[in-house]
């Protein structure tokens, strides 16, 4: 049995067809479905159960001698969440709770930390996940901050030697994109967002430039096709040898007005491309520039190329987006 937590959100639904797909055994979700259509995230999947949150433990103490893997995608990701204790209490303490049921019970633990710890990059993004270099990053967010206070809190146990889960593996997820995520509203990807003003030939808005380092739209990120970040995690289940915290980006950062132009082409169009200024709430915290260093996940043994950003928006445009049935 394998337990995927956040399994009908964005990430966590990609994970399923994946282990579906190799036949990994029962699969589980841990969510909440709420009343949008999360739901069809998860419809072409054969679960085994759905699980509250709330129920969660309840469900692996009924379950302790069939759980052989936990992928812990489940959180509040939304940078703009404002209540501090809601956020602490879903990614720090149950992310905690988590770890400790897995190192008792002698289970896997592959959780989700996030490029947001890196804050505005002042240190970099070299995924050394040492006390001392980890204590030098500051989150611009409170769901930054909750992300690296649990990869603190996991490498400390380790320096310790605390009891810890027979695999672990905290991946750093960049800037996501791919089939399912439309529950996302405003959180999903720009090519979501984008898609479809290009569809109507109508032109996509992206933030000014408030840095004269950059030229409107010159914004750099590292952009992932999710079956990327997928194939990280089933090369990791593949490989239960393999711990620590490891960044999951392509290692090239892109501009939003290449993503965005790309979007346009793959639907046979011209790209249409205004600015606007970035919202003022959120304008001392915005990122200019993400890149992941991938040293660590290729010293760990990780062979696979990852997907330019031409190919990737173009399956996502073409295979998904632009197609009556969008659903992995």
């Amino acid at each position: 049995m394998i337990v995927v937590t956040g399994g009908a959100g964005f990430i966590g639904s990609n994970i399923l067809a994946a282990l579906e797909a190799r036949d990994a055994g029962k699969l589980v979700v841990c969510d909440r479905l709420r009343s949008n259509d999360k739901w069809k995230n998860v419809a072409k999947r054969e679960l085994a159960d759905i699980v509250h949150p709330e129920q969660l433990f309840d469900f692996l103490e009924a379950n302790r001698k069939h759980v052989q893997v936990i992928f812990h995608m489940g959180a509040i990701s939304a940078t703009t969440e404002t209540d501090g204790d809601k956020i602490a209490a879903n990614n720090f303490s149950l992310s905690l709770a988590l770890w400790k049921w897995c190192a008792l019970s002698n289970v896997r633990f592959i959780y989700a930390s996030s490029a947001a710890t890196y804050g505005d990059g002042s240190f970099g993004f070299d995924d050394d996940w040492s006390i001392d270099h980890l204590a030098k990053l500051q989150p611009l967010n409170a769901y930054g901050w909750s992300k690296h206070l649990f990869d603190r809190r996991v490498a400390r146990k380790i320096q310790q030697g605390s009891r810890k889960p027979p695999q672990f593996a905290g991946l750093k997820f960049f800037n996501v994109y791919g089939p399912n995520e439309y529950h996302k509203g405003g959180q999903q990807s720009v090519v979501s967002q984008i898609y479809p003003h290009a569809k109507q030939d109508a032109a996509y808005q992206l933030f000014r430039s408030h840095n004269p380092q950059y030229k409107d739209g010159g914004q750099m990120r590292d952009f992932i096709w999710v079956e990327d970040c997928v194939d990280v995690m089933m090369w990791l289940l593949d490989t239960p040898q393999v711990n620590g915290i490891f960044n999951v980006g392509t290692g090239k950062a892109r501009s939003f007005i290449d993503l965005a132009s790309q979007v346009y082409k793959a639907l046979g169009k011209e790209p249409k491309i205004k600015f606007q200024d970035t919202p003022v709430a959120i304008r001392d915290k915005y990122q200019y520039f993400t890149q992941a260093s991938e040293k660590n996940l290729r010293a760990a043994g990780y062979t696979r190329a990852f997907t330019s950003l031409e190919e990737g928006v173009t399956k996502y445009v073409q295979h998904f987006l632009d197609r009556p049935d969008r659903y992995k």
